[in-house]
């Protein structure tokens, strides 16, 4: 049971106690069978059975009277989410000063499941995951953290933070409830991430005061014997003294889903910024116990998500500003959701469903959020400054300094050269990575996580065309044809069409002059697993039987295309130098040349170090794919979709010299294969006239 401390009286509380007591005997009890190595008291650490006295009393942090306690003192929280993961760890401390400048005095994060257990049993904690090292720069510059640990996250991040890799489990693993193998996996993984945290405790000398259980648990599901399965880990790891929370939407079913009361875990809320918050603080309080509900927007939106496709979500400063001092006017705590969006880099971007899982909305590589302080760092906007008086009027912490934005530069156009084709990729990939089968199988049981999968087959081509049906596939599939037994034309891919998982149309193969079976290649691109809502097991691939003319197509060979992915080491050199070159000229003449996916690079020249600065790269008037700036993975373009049709280059990335730039290009490069490297962001690509959505 987690106890919030410091001591209170009274007929309420006594029965409340016994209440719990009671209910935890005839619910919990038998649930806690799972995981025998945590309910025994023998087994926690020393540090975790000591008494209160051996504590450091004068660090403290509680609820009481409906309050947050500081050390004997009303706290207020005033705090803004900021994903160490979304920012590159040179610019951690800058990103926070911003923040502290704003008038906040708590940072709250998700913890990424996915990013420090990529690998079945391999645990990552450097670079971008260092986790500890984000914890104590917080704590240096005074900043108090509220932590997030999952294991499931939402954050429009792939899988909501899951590791792919639990949906190759056979058999299938129920994700968000206690299935004991998914919770083995869950123990598994906290059994390493929050030792890491108990020393960073607040009663520990560290800053966190607040450690999240699941996420918006009440929008998905109601298995409360899941919840408490976690609740259980956790104290287990992290004692008593630590306020464990959990955050769901401000309605009274969500609540009645997602909250913990029997526990006494604090159960904060969400809802849409304009809403009157103090109907919701006052629901609020029927889920936690007598006195111990202060009011606390854990996710008050500052602005939203944007999907590929849809015009970028803006919302007014003053609306914004406003709706947060009704919260801190009346002394309520409130998490600015986010104060720093940052970027969603390599390959986790996350994805939404409508109605249902073909309805599918991948989130855009630029998490800005429409935030106080924009993805590149910029505050000097009308959103910081509305949001800045706002909270000055209520915040106790000294206000530093405001930091000027920091510089930016335009290196200017980029010549780019085709250097390899999908062919010549899907011949660097190590035969033994190869998989083959009757019929196709996901990307994750071929362990490709992320990035792309080349399936390859053959078939017999008829004089009046083939008809190609591929009824699910996640997400994006391009069909081509060769005649590789020949040597004619050996090599070349012949672009036949594309089929999305929201537009299953068959493909029409024309007929071919091959001398014998027609090669038949589909490359699949995973565009960002979704994130929230009932379609969350988001397997890749060819996840169905592919039908040519009606008759299931056997004979499968998958190939992994080599893509790295954030905080990963690079599976083949991207220097020009090291890249195949081809003799002949490259000529955008015909559709085959401008449908064949290729990798394209480029080089830019940086005289000295002083001159390194953040900057964009323009895919204007190129087609759809991913970006790699001297081998860190900057994320996906798609400009013809939009609406962003820049991506970020935080200036850690660059160098003095020769930067390199390389490109995977899935459709048609721009004519001149002229990329550029311009000043600021642009959210005005794609079709729709405007590209702004006023929410």
């Amino acid at each position: 049971m987690v106890k919030i401390s410091r001591p209170s009286t009274g007929r309420h509380h006594l029965a409340f106690a016994l209440l719990l007591a009671l209910v935890a005997v005839g619910i919990c009890v038998p649930v806690f069978a799972l995981l025998p190595s945590l309910t025994s008291h023998q087994s926690l650490p020393r540090a975790l059975t000591v008494t209160r006295d051996e504590k450091m009393m004068s660090r403290d942090f509680y609820i009481k009277d409906d309050m947050f306690w500081k050390d004997e003192n009303p706290f207020q929280i005033i705090g803004g989410d900021l994903h160490y993961f979304r920012v590159l760890p040179e610019y951690w401390e800058d990103r926070l000063l911003r923040a502290k400048a704003l008038g906040l005095n708590t940072i709250q994060t998700y913890v990424p499941w996915n990013l420090h257990e990529p690998k079945p049993g391999k645990f990552v904690f450097e670079g971008i995951a260092d986790l500890v090292s984000f914890i104590k720069l917080c704590q240096k510059l005074d900043l108090l953290v509220m932590l997030r640990a999952g294991p499931y996250i939402c954050g429009e991040w792939d899988l909501g933070g899951f590791p792919a890799w639990l949906l190759a489990v056979k058999p299938p693993l129920k994700l968000r409830t206690g299935d004991p193998a998914y919770l083995k996996l869950v123990e598994r993984w906290w059994n390493v991430l929050l030792p890491k945290v108990f020393p960073l405790l607040y009663s520990n000398g560290g800053p966190v005061i607040m450690v999240q259980i699941e996420n918006e648990y009440g929008s998905y599901g109601n298995d409360k014997a899941y919840l408490c399965d976690l609740v259980t880990m956790a104290t287990g790891h992290l004692g008593n003294d630590i306020i464990l929370y959990t955050t769901d939407g401000g309605t009274r079913e969500t609540l009645e889903k997602g909250t913990i009361p029997l526990y006494d875990v604090y159960s904060a809320v969400d809802f849409s910024t304009g809403d009157d918050p103090w109907p919701i603080f006052e629901l609020q309080k029927k889920f936690n116990a007598p006195g111990r509900s202060p009011p606390l927007s854990s996710e008050f939106y500052t602005g939203w998500l944007t999907h590929w496709g849809e015009k970028i979500a803006k919302t007014d400063a003053e609306f914004t500003a406003a709706s947060l001092e009704k919260i801190l006017s009346r002394n309520g705590s409130a998490v600015l959701y986010m104060v720093h969006g940052g970027t969603n880099l390599g390959f986790y971007n996350g994805a939404n469903t409508g109605s249902d899982e073909s309805d599918y909305k991948p989130d855009l590589t630029s998490y800005d959020y429409d935030a106080p302080i924009k993805e590149s760092g910029d505050i000097d906007n009308p959103k910081f400054k509305a949001l800045q008086r706002v909270i000055k009027k209520y915040s106790a912490a000294p206000h530093s300094i405001t930091p000027s934005n920091k510089k930016r530069k335009a290196y200017g156009p980029i010549k780019m050269q085709r250097t390899m084709s999908l062919f010549d990729l899907m011949s660097m990939t190590d035969p033994v990575d190869m998989i083959t089968s009757a019929n196709p199988i996901s990307m994750e049981s071929a362990g490709q996580m992320f990035g792309f999968l080349v399936y390859e087959s053959s078939y017999i081509s008829k004089k009046s065309g083939n008809i190609l049906k591929i009824p699910k596939v996640h997400d994006r599939a391009q069909v081509f044809v060769s005649c590789l037994s020949q040597d004619v034309d050996e090599g070349v891919l012949r672009y036949i069409g594309t089929t999305e998982r929201w537009n299953d149309q068959p493909v029409s193969i024309p007929t071919t002059e091959c001398t014998s079976d027609t090669s038949l290649f589909i490359l699949v691109e995973n565009m960002g697993r979704v994130n929230y809502g009932p379609y969350i097991f988001d397997e890749k691939g060819i996840l169905s039987p592919v039908y040519l003319d009606g008759q299931v197509l056997q004979g499968w060979k998958m190939i992994p295309i080599p893509f790295h992915n954030l905080n990963q080491m690079p599976n083949f050199s991207f220097e020009m130098q090291h890249t195949k070159n081809r003799s002949e000229p490259f000529e955008l003449t015909n559709e085959l040349g401008q449908k064949e996916p290729a990798l394209f690079a480029g080089e830019f020249s940086i005289n000295s170090v002083e001159e390194i600065k953040d900057t964009y790269l323009s895919f204007n008037s190129w087609g759809k794919g991913v970006a790699f700036v001297n081998k860190f993975n900057i994320g996906r373009y798609w400009p013809s979709v939009g609406p962003q049709c820049n991506l970020y280059v935080p200036a850690p990335v660059l160098k003095p010299g020769k930067n390199y730039v390389v490109i995977f290009e899935l459709e048609s490069p721009h004519v001149d294969l002229l990329l550029e490297s311009v000043y600021q962001e642009n959210f005005t690509c794609g079709s729709n006239e405007s590209k702004v959505n006023q929410l």
